[in-house]
């Protein structure tokens, strides 16, 4: 059995966090306007097929930099700093109970050693094949790899009359959203 080591929403917020060390309150305040306008986007676009979407990432994002701007200004923290932030060391040790409870589950449940997975969030978007202006198919997911995470298409719709096997659509981009691409947990 497996454990993530990071879920999606731990990653947008550990992301977050990073971002906002050392910057001014203004400037927090920036991103979350940003962050609000990309959620409305995301909001107006096409549903995805699965929970872990544009639209979900947008909102995790938007509430904490929303609560890291309410910690400045209620802390009077002239730049965010992770380590004046309570709830940063709450939540790592929440996370870090949750791995050792999956884990504990895993050896449990099968005697093997549980497999610690360090998958990141990545964005498949394709297209209807030979049409450039139709709407997009996006996916987001977790995965080991962007390999990984372009040939789940294939593992999930591949099927004989499924939408790639009939040459319908193809896949234009697979791109790493979480962390973001250089970025280390």
């Amino acid at each position: 059995m497996s454990v993530y080591e990071y879920l999606p929403e731990e990653i947008a917020r550990l992301g977050v966090t990073r971002k906002a060390t050392e910057l001014a309150l203004g400037q927090v305040q920036t991103h979350v306007r940003l962050s609000r306008e990309r959620e409305e986007r995301a909001r107006e676009g096409p549903a995805e097929l699965l929970g872990l979407s544009e639209l979900a990432i947008a909102v995790w994002e938007h509430l904490e930099w929303k609560r890291a701007a309410r910690v400045m200004t209620e802390q009077q923290m002239p730049v965010y700093a992770p380590g004046q932030d309570r709830r940063v060391g709450r939540r790592e040790g929440q996370r870090m109970r949750r791995v050792v409870a999956g884990v504990a589950a895993a050896e449990q449940h099968g005697g093997a050693p549980g497999e610690m997975l360090r998958h990141r969030v990545c964005r498949i978007v394709a297209q209807r094949a030979g049409s450039l202006g139709e709407p997009r198919l996006t996916v987001h997911l977790m995965a080991s790899s962007l390999g990984e995470a372009a040939h789940w298409p294939w593992v999930v719709c591949g099927r004989p009359d499924g939408p790639y096997r009939q040459g319908e659509y193809r896949i234009t981009s697979v791109e790493q959203v979480f962390p973001e691409p250089g970025e280390l947990l």
